[in-house]
């Protein structure tokens, strides 16, 4: 029997906090009690946002934690063909369609849907697509791809969820509500999920189970706040015909305000942190691993 596998995946967008440090030693010390494998991947897809010396931080801090693993390292940004051969199965099973919608003009719209009532929002917040480019005559879709216009291919949901079936997943953590064991997945509340762009060709969504499987990852050990997302990714799993790893969510680490930790907030990062005098075993002790 293989040995199980486990992963790390940070996006080089800013540099670790404790809620990183949290999740890639639960997934290296669950490696390393099984005599698992532990991969470190690099989730780089958004250029604009993604740096070189971010990417070098990563490998500094997770070796300064003790935290090594296998080479070589996989980028996203290296294996964008993989992506579009998936994306491809789906267009072919009539699963996809672009949508030319700008964030404003999507804004304005659901404007519109609100004054008319409550538009449902995805678990993360987000409003609902509320456009029409699922029913955009198909002579009017082409003529828009070959002038060059601005596209998000999004995921026609209602369609996958019916050729998909019944999903569920094995949960040995637990939801942000308690949830455990085997979860009924719900990706409709998600409504119709960008998986690619123009400019970006992949999606969160659709690379991490493209990697997961290529990588042949067991066992996703990840934050609380990727919970909801599991349907989205046991949906894609199943219509793609790729293996089912089981997942383990982990409480969030949170600031004083009880908010989690994140990069766009300014939480304080493990290299600030080294500076001070932090050693790995006390950012274990914060984080309560020690």
């Amino acid at each position: 029997m293989s040995p199980p596998v486990f992963r790390f995946a940070p996006s080089p967008n800013g540099f670790l906090h404790l809620g990183h440090a949290c999740s890639a030693l639960l997934n290296f010390d669950a490696a390393q009690r099984v005599g698992g494998r532990f991969l470190l991947r690099i989730e780089d897809i958004d250029p604009t946002r993604c740096r070189a010396e971010f990417e070098a931080a990563i490998h500094e801090d997770l070796g300064w934690l003790g935290i090594t693993w296998e080479t070589p390292v996989r980028r996203q940004s290296d294996h964008l063909a993989d992506y579009r051969t998936a994306l491809d199965r789906l267009a072919a099973l009539g699963l996809l369609y672009p949508s030319f919608e700008s964030r404003g003009e999507i804004a304005a719209l659901v404007k519109v849907r609100e004054a008319e009532g409550i538009w449902p929002r995805d678990p993360d917040g987000a409003p609902l697509y509320p456009g029409a480019a699922k029913s955009l005559p198909a002579g009017e879709r082409e003529r828009r791809l070959r002038a060059g216009a601005p596209f998000a291919l999004r995921l026609d949901m209602d369609a996958a969820c019916r050729l998909a079936g019944d999903l569920t997943w094995t949960e040995h953590g637990s939801g942000p509500a308690g949830e455990t064991g085997e979860i009924v997945a719900s990706p409709k509340v998600w409504g119709d999920v960008i998986l690619a762009r123009k400019d970006t060709p992949t999606s969160y969504h659709l690379s991490v189970v493209i990697d997961d499987a290529l990588q042949g990852v067991t066992n996703v050990v990840r934050g609380q706040d990727l919970f909801q997302s599991t349907a989205v990714h046991r949906l894609l799993q199943r219509i793609l015909d790729l293996p089912q790893p089981v997942y383990r969510h982990h409480d969030l680490i949170r600031d004083s305000a009880g908010k989690k930790l994140s990069k766009s907030s300014r939480a304080i990062g493990l290299r600030e942190l080294r500076a001070g005098g932090m050693t790995a075993d006390g950012v274990r002790r914060l984080i309560g691993l020690l």
